[in-house]
């Protein structure tokens, strides 16, 4: 295995969800999808991965083992926030982005908005039952976790996670990321008018079924 497992070898090994194409890899990880084709092809070549009818890992083991590394790895160079997007496809169990992440994923990036390099909280959507997996799942990376948005001066780490527990997880994939639907993103923006005026009118340009007229400020 050592001949097939580098950092993009590894990264798309741990990314697979059953089922999943090359594309749906290389959006979740943020990589060309022909490095990601390359990638697949040296898995397979081992006997890691197997394609038919999608990708699927043949030894979960492996991913185990997989997180491991890249856990003491975090311990050395802790996660950017760009990998921060990236770890949660690795956990293995449902999400989707919410709040002031849903509408940046919606937007495809373009609304950014109440985060810095220096207090960056991500919002995540979990299933309740999850909610303890979820929680040692970042605590191997040395990422705060909560249910509330933490102060900056509570925390020693500019990323930190925030989970929101919801009884089933339907998301929506957009450029590879998991969602909550447009229609509660766009009432979140509402409810938050002052913060996501702007927001609303690139959803509203973006995307037919939205509606942002003047009429929702509150």
């Amino acid at each position: 295995m050592y001949s097939a497992c580098g950092e993009r070898e590894l990264k798309t090994l741990l990314a697979i969800k059953p089922g999943d194409t090359i594309v749906d890899v290389a959006r979740k990880i943020d990589e060309n999808r022909e490095t990601i084709r390359r990638a697949v092809d040296r898995l397979e070549d081992e006997g890691y991965v197997e394609y038919a009818d999608g990708l699927s890992v043949v030894d979960e083991s492996v991913r185990e083992a997989g997180i491991q590394f890249l856990a003491a790895s975090a311990g050395v160079s802790p996660p950017s926030i760009s990998k921060g997007y990236v770890l949660p496809h690795f956990a293995g169990m449902d999400f989707a982005y919410t709040g002031i992440d849903a509408v940046y994923v919606w937007t495809q990036g373009g609304y950014q908005v109440a985060r810095s390099p220096d207090d960056y909280p991500l919002f995540i959507g979990v299933k309740e039952a999850d909610l303890t997996e979820w929680e040692q799942f970042f605590d191997l990376f040395g990422i705060p976790v909560s249910q509330e948005r933490q102060p900056l001066d509570e925390s020693d780490e500019s990323l930190q996670i925030v989970l929101e527990t919801r009884q089933s997880i339907d998301a929506e994939m957009v450029e590879g990321h998991p969602v909550i639907a447009l229609e509660e993103t766009v009432e979140f923006a509402r409810e938050h008018y002052a913060t996501f005026q702007s927001a609303l009118s690139m959803l509203d340009r973006m995307y037919d079924q939205v509606d942002s007229d003047a009429e929702y400020h509150r």
